[in-house]
C-alpha cells in the first residue's frame, strides 16, 4: 500500500439559485487516500467513498443510494456507472447490491483530466439517472498529494452519523428556504362546530321524554329521519299531547262527514250555499290542525326523529324528564366543518387585516396542521375588544381532516402577510441546549457539524434563523436528536456499518 495523503472533491449541486451543496475532503496522515462524492437529482442522492483517480489505476467507488422522497435505500436496482473524460468512456453494470442501497465498482481510467460520473439506475419504478460533475483523474499520484493537502478542512465540532444508520431512523435533509416569513401571532382557539353543521332538536309540545329500546348515547350515529326518542303528554292532567290528538282526530272525522253530506244535499238544494261553505271552512281548519299535529304527534305522543345524518353530540334530558315546548333536547352534528375562535391581545389589532393562513397545533396528540391541509380560511376579524376579557376575537373555519375535538382547545399561530425574505427551517431541526439553539449541518451525507443559530419567530411549523448559517447550507431537518446522541457517545467511527 502506497502512502498517500486524503484528497476531497468539491461538487457543487443547485436545488435553488442560492443552493449549493458542496462535498469535502477528510483525512489524516498514515490513512489511504479516500475521496467522497455527493449529489443530488430530483429523486436520488448518491453518496460515494472512492481511491482517487489516478490515470492507469484501479479505483474502488462504494456508492450509497437514497430516495429523497422518504431517505431509505432505493430498492434493488441494476446500476450502470460511467466515467467519462472527453471522449474516452468507462462503464460498469452492477446488477446485485452488497446491502441493500450499497454498490460497489471498480474504475480505471485511462487518460488523465476533468470529466463525469453517470450512474444509470433501473429498477421497478423505472430508469432514473444521476450525474456527478466536475471529476479530477490525476495523472499521478503525486498530484493527488499536493490536492489534497489544500482541500483538506477542519472536522471541529463533527459527528459521523453512517447512511446504514440513517437509513434505520426517521431521516431527511433539506437547505434552509429564504421566504416571506411575516409576523406571527400566537394564541389558543375554542373549537366549535359550524352553523349548518350542526342542529339542535327542541321539544315542540309539553310532556315526559321516552326514550326507545335501543340506546340513545351522546357519540352514537344517526341518519336522517331516523326516530330518536317520544314526548308523552299521556299521564299529565293538563294540557294532555295525547288528548289533543284524540281531539283533532275526532273534529276532523266529524267536519269531513258533515262537508261530504252537505254536498250531497247541496246538488238536490236542500242545504244552501251558506251552510256548504261554512261546513266546508270547518272541514279544511279540523283537516289542517289534525295534519299538523299527525306530522309530528300520534297517540302515544310526539315523535322526534333526525333532521341530518351525523352523531349525537349532546343530550340535554334523561328518560323520563319532564320538559316544555321549546325545550332543547339534544344537538346532532356532522363534524365536518369547524369553527376556530381566537382571541388576540389588543396589542396586534393593526396586524389583524393582514392575517391570510394559520397553523394549528391540537394539544392532546401534539399534531401540526397546515391551513392548506385543513382547506382553511379566515371568517373574521373583530373589530373591537371583548367586553369580558379586552380581547379581539378572530374566527377561522377549516374542514375537520384531524383529529379535533368540538368544544377543545387547540394552539394556533395566525400568519400575516408580509414582503420581508426570511431565512426559514422546520422545527423539527432545532436542537435546544439551556435556552441556545443549534442546528447540524451535513459536511458529506455521513458527516455533521453542528452550530449555533440565533432564531426570531415561529408559526409553529418554521422558524425563522437571523445568524448562524445560510440558504446553501444543507441541514438535518428530521433524526438531529439521534445525531445528538452518536456524539454525546462518540462510539461510530467513519466505516461503521460499511460493505468493502
Amino acid at each position: 500500500m502506497k502512502n498517500i495523503f486524503f484528497y476531497f472533491i468539491v461538487l457543487f449541486f443547485a436545488l435553488y439559485s442560492c443552493k449549493k451543496n458542496p462535498t469535502e475532503i477528510h483525512g489524516h496522515e498514515g490513512e489511504e487516500i479516500t475521496i467522497y462524492l455527493t449529489e443530488y437529482s430530483g429523486l436520488f442522492e448518491v453518496f460515494a467513498e472512492a481511491n482517487p483517480f489516478v490515470a492507469g489505476e484501479t479505483s474502488n467507488i462504494l456508492a450509497h443510494f437514497t430516495k429523497l422522497a422518504d431517505f431509505k435505500p432505493i430498492p434493488e436496482s441494476s446500476i450502470t456507472m460511467s466515467l467519462i473524460i472527453g471522449t474516452k468512456s468507462i462503464r460498469q453494470t452492477i446488477t446485485e447490491p452488497l446491502k441493500q442501497g450499497i454498490y460497489s465498482f471498480d474504475v480505471t481510467p485511462e487518460i488523465s483530466g476533468i470529466g463525469k460520473i453517470i450512474f444509470d439506475i433501473k429498477n421497478e419504478e423505472g430508469n432514473f439517472q444521476v450525474i456527478v460533475p466536475r471529476i479530477t483523474v490525476f495523472a499521478q499520484e503525486e498530484e493527488a498529494h499536493e490536492a489534497a493537502e489544500k482541500a483538506v478542512v477542519s472536522k471541529t465540532n463533527t459527528t459521523v452519523f453512517t447512511k446504514e444508520q440513517s437509513w434505520k431512523i426517521d431521516y431527511s435533509t433539506e437547505f434552509p428556504l429564504k421566504e416571506p416569513f411575516g409576523q406571527v401571532i400566537k394564541t389558543t382557539a375554542l373549537v366549535q362546530s359550524t352553523q349548518g353543521d350542526e342542529v339542535i332538536i327542541s321539544a315542540k309540545t309539553n310532556g315526559i321524554v321516552m326514550f326507545p329500546a335501543e340506546n340513545i348515547l351522546e357519540g352514537k350515529n344517526v341518519s336522517s329521519g331516523q326516530d330518536l326518542f317520544t314526548i308523552s303528554g299521556n299521564e299529565l292532567a293538563n294540557d294532555n299531547s295525547s288528548v289533543r290528538f284524540a281531539e283533532a282526530k275526532n273534529n276532523y272525522e266529524k267536519a269531513k262527514t258533515d262537508f261530504e253530506r252537505s254536498q250531497e244535499l247541496a246538488k238536490e238544494k236542500i242545504v244552501s250555499e251558506k251552510d256548504l261553505l261554512n261546513a266546508k271552512n270547518q272541514y279544511e281548519n279540523a283537516k289542517a290542525t289534525f295534519d299538523n299535529l299527525n306530522k309530528n304527534f300520534s297517540l302515544s305522543g310526539q315523535k322526534v326523529s333526525s333532521p341530518i345524518n351525523g352523531f349525537v353530540k349532546q343530550l340535554f334530558v334523561q328518560n323520563g324528564q319532564y320538559v316544555e315546548a321549546g325545550y332543547p333536547i339534544a344537538s346532532i352534528s356532522q363534524n365536518k366543518t369547524l369553527m376556530l375562535t381566537a382571541e388576540v391581545q389588543q396589542k396586534h389589532a393593526s396586524l389583524l387585516s393582514l392575517i391570510y393562513s394559520a397553523n394549528i397545533r391540537t394539544l392532546h396528540d401534539n399534531q401540526t396542521y397546515s391551513f392548506e391541509q385543513l382547506n382553511g380560511k379566515v371568517l373574521s376579524c373583530g373589530k373591537s375588544a371583548n367586553g369580558d376579557n379586552y380581547l379581539i376575537p378572530v374566527n377561522l373555519q377549516i374542514e375537520n381532516k384531524g383529529n379535533f375535538v368540538s368544544g377543545g382547545f387547540v394552539e394556533i399561530y395566525l400568519k400575516t402577510i408580509s414582503n420581508t425574505q426570511a431565512l426559514t427551517i422546520p422545527n423539527s431541526a432545532l436542537l435546544e441546549e439551556q435556552g441556545n439553539y443549534f442546528v447540524y449541518v451535513q459536511i458529506t451525507p455521513e458527516l455533521f457539524e453542528k452550530k449555533e443559530v440565533k432564531i426570531a419567530g415561529t408559526d409553529g411549523v418554521k422558524t425563522e434563523i437571523v445568524k448562524g448559517i445560510t440558504c446553501s447550507e444543507r441541514i438535518v431537518t428530521k433524526g438531529a436528536i439521534l445525531i445528538k446522541l452518536a456524539q454525546a457517545t462518540g462510539t461510530l467511527d467513519a466505516h461503521s456499518g460499511h460493505v468493502h
